[in-house]
């Protein structure tokens, strides 16, 4: 049987030497006599959580981006098992049609009562291909714009789960006024009257993310990634290619990193994973997933509306403010 978190066909690089380790570990574990083999199992096992915790800890920003696309890294679809019981699927725009990219439904998380919305982008080669690899079209952001206002009309919180690298870039969804929809969505999403919570489980891609994500809280799984464009994207337009050399520079550049947007503001809290990534043990992660939920939930359903509107208006109001020193210093020596 596969050890967890492992898939042949997408090996990270910088793992190697916890993969060696970790296939000396299955071959003594599946040998016959391997009870008679109990203290080297247990060095290797300290040297494998040594060596994740060493890798673990100085990750590079692309290195991460690459975490973050792991196959087998839990999507909103584990989600809404994991941590959702009683999740009731909701579908269509009522405008043009359903959108696989995003799925959205009633839910209860805990004690928790909530509209559920998150992207898709689906697990075998024809989910993916249905999906669109979770680039929404803008009937899913109009999908999820009427689940939102259901759920403020009948009280419920919100939720929501961003893993997308962006919304969809066809000619289709561009004729049927996509950054229309995703403007829309941030417009209304601002002034919603009910507590919105989001959480970048994945990857964070420009507005794509952002059309699900202006949230009362925004939290960043650990090994996430949540920038204005995918590493590949600005090397392509800075360096005119995209390779290993300029998606690692880009990657920097963009501070796309949990750590990095938390210390620019970008969001509130950064959701510990465990140790070698979500995807290394899904239960885990949504357990911790859950209880950031939980419990933003209840601080959250303490504020009067109007407060809670006023308040995420001045949240995203602040961003990419800046006092310029230098500035300040000239205009007053002009004086």
């Amino acid at each position: 049987m596969p050890r967890p978190g492992y898939s042949p066909l997408y090996q990270l690089d910088f793992e190697n030497p916890v993969l060696e380790i970790e296939r000396q570990i299955d071959a003594i574990e599946e040998r016959a006599d391997a009870e008679l083999y109990t203290d080297e199992l247990a060095q290797l096992n300290e040297t494998r959580t040594s060596l994740l915790t060493k890798v673990y800890a100085n990750l590079t920003p692309w290195q991460t981006v690459r975490i973050a696309r792991h196959p087998l890294r839990p999507q909103t679809i584990d989600y809404t098992s994991l941590i959702c019981r009683d999740f009731c699927e909701l579908h269509g725009d009522r405008c043009f049609g359903d959108d696989p990219a995003i799925i959205s439904g009633f839910a209860r998380i805990g004690s928790m009562k909530c509209m559920f919305i998150g992207h898709h982008k689906g697990k075998t080669v024809a989910e993916k291909v249905s999906a669109h690899f979770g680039c929404a079209h803008p009937e899913g952001y109009r999908k999820a714009m009427l689940k939102m206002k259901l759920a403020a009309k009948l009280g419920l919180p919100i939720v929501t789960l961003i893993d997308t690298p962006g919304a969809y870039p066809g000619i289709g969804s561009e004729q049927r006024g996509q950054a229309q929809a995703i403007a829309v969505n941030l417009m209304e999403m601002s002034r919603l009257r009910t507590p919105i919570v989001s959480v970048v489980i994945g990857e964070g891609g420009s507005g794509g993310a952002l059309g699900i994500a202006v949230a009362d809280r925004v939290a960043m799984l650990e090994h996430a990634w949540y920038s204005v464009i995918s590493p590949e994207g600005c090397a392509a337009i800075l360096w005119k290619e995209s390779n290993e050399q300029t998606n690692n520079r880009a990657a920097e550049c963009l501070a796309l990193t949990a750590r990095r947007n938390l210390e620019n503001g970008l969001v509130d809290d950064v959701i510990a994973e465990p140790l070698g990534g979500a995807h290394r043990d899904p239960r885990k992660a949504a357990d911790r997933l859950q209880t950031w939920i939980v419990d933003r939930l209840r601080d959250l359903s303490r504020v009067n509306p109007e407060t809670l509107v006023r308040q995420r208006f001045e949240k995203f109001r602040r961003m990419g403010s800046f006092h310029d020193e230098l500035a300040v210093t000239v205009s007053q020596a002009a004086h």
